[in-house]
C-alpha cells in the first residue's frame, strides 16, 4: 500500500490501471481487466474510485503537433516586476486564457515563470511575445529559447 501526501492510499493493483491506462487510454474496461487480472466489475470499480480521489484526472488524445502544422515548441522564462499577489494572480490568469501556452510553471531561480509554448512559426513567435506577453501587467523580462529536437516528450509518470 502506497500512502501520498494527501492521505490517499493506492495498492499495486491499481498502479498496474494506471500503468496500462498511461500506454492505453483507449483501453476498453474488458480489455483493462484482462490486462491486469482482475475482473471487469472490480476493475471498473476501482477505476472510477482512482478518478474520483483524482489520481486520474481525465483522459486525452495526444495529438501530433508538428502534423497540425505548429513546427515551434518554445521555452519562455518570464520575470516579473514585483511580486505582489494582484501581479502573480494577473500573470496566471493571462496564462491560462492562451491556447499556444501548453504548459506553465511557477520557478526558482533567476526567473518566475517557465511557458512550454507551440507556435506555427517565427512570426507566430513574434506576435506570441509582442502582443500577448509584453503588454501583460508586471512583466520585466522575457527570454526565449527554441527547441531544435525534442528528445523524449511523455506525459507518462514513472509509476513502481
Amino acid at each position: 500500500m502506497i500512502k501520498n501526501i494527501y492521505g490517499s492510499s493506492i495498492d499495486q493493483v491499481d498502479i498496474a490501471i494506471m500503468r496500462a491506462l498511461q500506454s492505453d487510454g483507449n483501453l476498453s474496461n474488458v480489455d483493462l481487466a484482462h490486462r491486469i487480472n482482475l475482473s471487469p466489475p472490480a476493475t471498473h470499480a476501482r477505476l472510477r474510485r482512482l478518478e474520483k480521489e483524482g489520481f486520474i484526472r481525465q483522459y486525452t488524445a495526444i495529438i501530433d503537433r508538428e502534423k497540425t502544422g505548429y513546427d515551434l515548441l518554445c521555452f519562455i522564462h518570464v520575470s516579473l516586476q514585483m511580486h505582489q499577489l494582484e501581479q502573480v494572480e494577473g500573470f496566471r490568469q493571462w496564462t491560462r486564457k492562451m491556447p499556444e501556452v501548453l504548459e506553465c510553471h511557477h520557478i526558482t531561480g533567476e526567473y518566475d515563470y517557465l511557458l512550454k509554448v507551440t507556435l506555427r512559426n517565427r512570426k507566430d513567435l513574434e506576435r506570441f511575445v509582442v502582443d500577448k506577453l509584453t503588454p501583460i501587467p508586471g512583466v520585466a523580462r522575457i527570454h526565449t529559447s527554441l527547441v531544435l529536437t525534442e528528445v523524449k516528450s511523455t506525459m507518462s509518470l514513472p509509476l513502481e
